[in-house]
């Protein structure tokens, strides 16, 4: 049995319906508490079953965030970034940054069930410090976005073996601010999203295998973590973790031992996903561009090819609720 805590929301979950009703009787004679059932509810994620899927949606947390920000009824678009459109700091600061950093903030609590969101909600939150009318204008499409799409949510389905695999991107110099790299990644449980990050590199990169080597090792630690996790709770994988990458030469500096030249800069913590490799605790794959699902992390896309990775994340629409 697995007991998750925040305050005084409590979720019970377990394999012997006995032994959670004999922890809920022993809570009981020490704490005031009610059984509400299977969850509906939790700390703002609403969770919708469906036949052979759970859904988990925030459209009630949208709803209010959408009033707050006085855009409840505002038109919608169809992607959250526009293709090819670089977000800048030359236009004029904003008088009073406040509500801007308000509304991003909301946004970083939507991406519990929005991965969609947080190419987006990244490049914002870059500029919190010092915000520009660009920027503004920037936050309000994609709250035009979200309002377009709040009837999304994030599908969970049952996986009959708990195999681990992710795919890793990255946008070479993809910032015209200061040339540094946006990397992201997706890890899945079987068919579920469970994990996925989009952020900016720490350094710049000298090279796009660099980039993508660097992104490699972000992904490769929490792939790491995952499993310790997943044995933690009994479910244990067989098979070893596939890392997927775009980029070749990337793929082939995780199993050459050799530094070469242009990566011998390369800081030393970031061969960590060489060693995973040479253990054989990690293998690392090449996927095509077009099948690169971490795409959606890295940059902005056209609408099509957006909707299609938003998809194969499992970002679907949710049924009406009861």
């Amino acid at each position: 049995m697995y007991i998750l805590v925040y305050v005084d929301d409590i979720l019970l979950l377990g394999n012997n319906p006995d032994m959670i009703d004999n922890v809920m009787k022993q809570l009981a004679t020490t704490f005031r508490i009610r059984d509400l059932g299977l969850p509906r509810f939790f700390l703002g994620v609403e969770a919708i079953y469906t036949e052979g899927a759970l859904l988990l949606s925030q459209r009630r947390y949208i709803a209010e965030l959408l009033k707050k920000a006085g855009m409840g009824t505002c038109k919608d678009v169809s992607t959250p970034m526009a293709y090819n459109t670089a977000v800048t700091s030359d236009s004029p600061l904003l008088d009073d940054p406040t509500a801007y950093r308000r509304l991003v903030g909301s946004l970083m609590y939507l991406l519990i069930t929005r991965p969609d969101l947080s190419f987006a909600v990244n490049r914002l939150c870059q500029f919190m410090h010092k915000p520009t009318e660009e920027h503004w204008v920037s936050l309000k499409r994609v709250l035009r976005y979200v309002q377009g799409t709040q009837h999304l949510g994030l599908r969970l389905t049952p996986a009959p073996t708990p195999v681990v695999h992710a795919f890793s991107d990255s946008d070479w110099a993809g910032c015209s601010t200061d040339r540094k790299s946006t990397a992201g990644y997706a890890v899945f449980l079987g068919p579920n999203l469970v994990s996925w990050v989009s952020q900016k590199q720490r350094m710049v990169a000298r090279s796009s295998t660099e980039a993508e080597y660097k992104a490699l090792a972000d992904v490769a630690a929490e792939v790491t973590w995952i499993e310790s996790l997943l044995r933690e709770l009994g479910l244990q994988s067989q098979t070893v973790p596939v890392l997927w990458c775009d980029n070749l030469r990337a793929t082939y500096l995780c199993s050459n031992p050799v530094f070469h030249a242009r990566t011998k800069h390369v800081e030393v913590d970031y061969h960590f996903v060489r060693d995973r490799v040479s253990t054989g605790q990690l293998k690392v794959n090449f996927v095509s561009t077009h099948d690169q699902l971490a795409d959606i992390f890295t940059k902005p896309l056209a609408t099509k090819r957006y909707c299609d990775l938003r998809f194969k994340l499992g970002v679907v629409p949710c049924p009406p609720s009861a």
